[in-house]
């Protein structure tokens, strides 16, 4: 069992390793538009998971889906050269919807807003 800092540290390491294999070191024309937007490892640092975004459809996310399984095990490969760790956690690639469920909660509230000032013309918003 790590430490919260230390798991915490190794955590933005394998973020900003994996970010940066696929920016600069992937060959596929699918990881254009990859996001990693968080990792979170199990406390015994044996597991963790690593988020991702994409811009597009849902077809431009299956696409990303299957280039990341089958750069799983280049991309692992890499984390383990710059963690400084006996072992390196077997990472698993999950999709992140946080930003698409931000910008419905978005819209919702301008949508009401919009709702509530055609309903009540008089009142001002500071």
């Amino acid at each position: 069992m790590a430490n919260l800092r230390a798991q915490q540290r190794i955590e933005s390491r394998i973020k900003e390793r994996a970010a940066y294999c696929l920016q600069f070191e992937v060959k596929d024309p699918r990881s254009t538009f990859v996001t990693v937007t968080r990792v979170e490892l199990k406390p015994d640092l044996k597991q963790g998971k690593i988020y991702f975004s994409c811009l597009g459809s849902a077809a431009d996310r299956h696409k990303t889906e299957k280039m990341l399984a089958d750069a799983a095990g280049f991309i692992q490969r890499q984390i383990a050269r710059v963690l400084e760790t006996r072992t390196v956690p077997h990472l698993a690639w999950v999709y992140d919807d946080s930003i698409e469920k931000a910008s419905q909660i978005d819209s919702l509230i301008s949508e009401a807003r919009a709702k509530d000032q055609t309903l009540n013309p008089g009142d001002e918003e500071d």
